[in-house]
């Protein structure tokens, strides 16, 4: 048996690029139907065991543990999400923002802020320098970067480098662009921004893991669209929240929402500015969906 990585599955087929192999060496395979009985489904990122076939392809016979897992899109073993919006049109969106940086922190992976379109005449739509103070000292980091101009993208290439990352963000916003100007052999397929609906068309249609052209990958996917929280608690989304979660074991009570609980330890940091007020708002949006969510 060999060893290696589904870097893309298309109709029943997974694309594995085997260890130890130049990244042209592709293995097209089928999955063995015990996985079907066992509920287990192949995805892209997956580490996987395969035996070969005489007519040079192969069979997935064994998946190796995950480390993370996302369900939309459909990918393991993910590193780092990179959360790409733009400087201008489409506008910026904190709530969108914080969403996904919650999403990526129950997923167990890191997080990158990408704002793209620096150098577009567009009046800007958000306060550069307020991101950077909000979101760095949580320890995401915070990138300027144009695919026109070619700035920062070595420092974001920089970034991924090494590691399996997904690009999340709203549609319109570049991602594609990105990946072009990054690797332009790919020659990915990019949208036009939608004038009526203020977003982006979506051009990516299924996983894909491409290869940096240093060590580590990316994922060209369809975008994040699982962004609600449908089997969360209340008192577990403070824990989505990295600057909450230093502060909330010293709540008076435990399972404190930081709402007009006594004694409460982030509020006291949000009065004293530590915590940002935007995000400690979108905390509070979110925390209100999920209560609602669970009447029904």
């Amino acid at each position: 048996m060999r060893e290696g990585r589904i870097i893309k599955a298309i109709s029943g087929f997974y694309y594995v690029h085997l260890h130890d192999e130049p990244s042209e060496s592709i293995i097209q395979c089928r999955a063995r139907g015990v996985f079907k009985k066992r509920n287990i489904s192949p995805l892209v990122g997956d580490l996987v065991k395969i035996e070969l076939t005489e007519n040079e392809e192969g069979t997935v016979v064994e998946v190796l543990p995950r480390r993370s897992e996302l369900i939309r899109p459909p990918i393991a073993n993910v590193d780092q999400a990179v959360m790409v919006f733009a400087a201008t049109s489409p506008a910026f969106s904190y709530p969108l923002l914080d969403r996904l940086l919650v999403h990526a922190e129950f997923s167990g992976i890191d997080g990158v802020i990408c704002l793209t379109k620096m150098d577009d005449p567009e009046e800007k739509t958000v306060e550069v320098q307020e991101l950077k103070e909000i979101y760095e000292p949580m320890g995401y980091p915070v990138l300027f970067t144009s695919a026109k101009s070619g700035q920062g993208m070595d420092e974001l290439l920089r970034a991924m480098s090494g590691k399996i990352n997904v690009l999340a963000g709203p549609s319109g916003v570049g991602k594609s662009t990105l990946l072009n100007r990054l690797m332009p052999e790919l020659d990915l397929k990019t949208g036009d921004i939608s004038t009526k609906l203020g977003r982006g068309k979506h051009t990516t249609r299924h996983v894909e893991l491409i290869q940096l052209p240093d060590q580590g990958a990316v994922a060209d996917t369809p975008g994040f669209s699982q962004l609600d929280f449908p089997d969360m608690a209340p008192e577990q989304l403070s824990d989505g929240f990295v600057e909450m979660r230093k502060f909330s074991p010293s709540c008076k009570f435990r399972g404190c929402l930081h709402q007009e609980e006594p004694g409460c330890t982030v509020r006291e940091a949000l009065s004293s500015g530590t915590i940002a007020s935007t995000r400690f708002e979108n905390y509070t949006t979110f925390l209100q969906e999920i209560k609602n969510s669970r009447r029904y």
